[in-house]
């Protein structure tokens, strides 16, 4: 065992102090859209944009209807560039949610080191801030849906 003192580090290096940084302007938006029961697998839903410089906050979420009654689809939520430099990254924030079983619910970013970081630092392949708006989209991926139904998700970020 170890005794440690450590300070959480906030907008700047050392500072923890809340204010006009990522603690003090906070920003979000909550989206709900209808999956048709029909929708087939690789089918897309634009949730919303945010600042490629965005810090997107570990209260985000994905919640869902159970939507199949047999296969076993499941949903990935990605960052795509709107033209330029950014590559599209279908599951910049996460994979493999499994919307076939249940309702449910999960963080919109699924590692827990990527809460707080930039938005364009999670799109896979992208080394430097593209200075432009990310589209937040929701894929169907590994089997098509087959009874539809609701998926909300919400943003929350900072602009520090």
């Amino acid at each position: 065992m170890a005794l440690e003192n450590r300070v959480a580090l906030g907008a700047a290096a050392n500072d923890v102090r809340l204010g006009h940084g990522i603690g003090g302007d906070v920003k979000g938006f909550s989206r709900t859209i209808e999956i048709e029961e029909a929708a087939n697998q690789n089918s897309t839903y634009v949730i919303g944009y945010v600042p490629a410089s965005a810090r997107i906050f570990g209260i985000s979420r994905v919640s869902w209807d159970d939507l199949a009654s047999t296969g076993s689809p499941t949903i990935r939520v990605g960052l795509f560039g709107e033209g330029g430099n950014v590559a599209d990254d279908d599951d910049a924030l996460t994979d493999s949610l499994d919307v076939a079983t249940a309702a449910g619910s999960a963080g919109l970013i699924k590692d827990i080191a990527n809460y707080g970081k930039k938005a364009w630092q999670l799109v896979s392949g992208q080394t430097a801030e593209p200075k432009r708006w990310l589209k937040i989209v929701a894929t169907v991926n590994a089997a098509a849906v087959n009874t539809g139904g609701t998926l909300t998700v919400e943003v929350f970020f900072g602009l520090a």
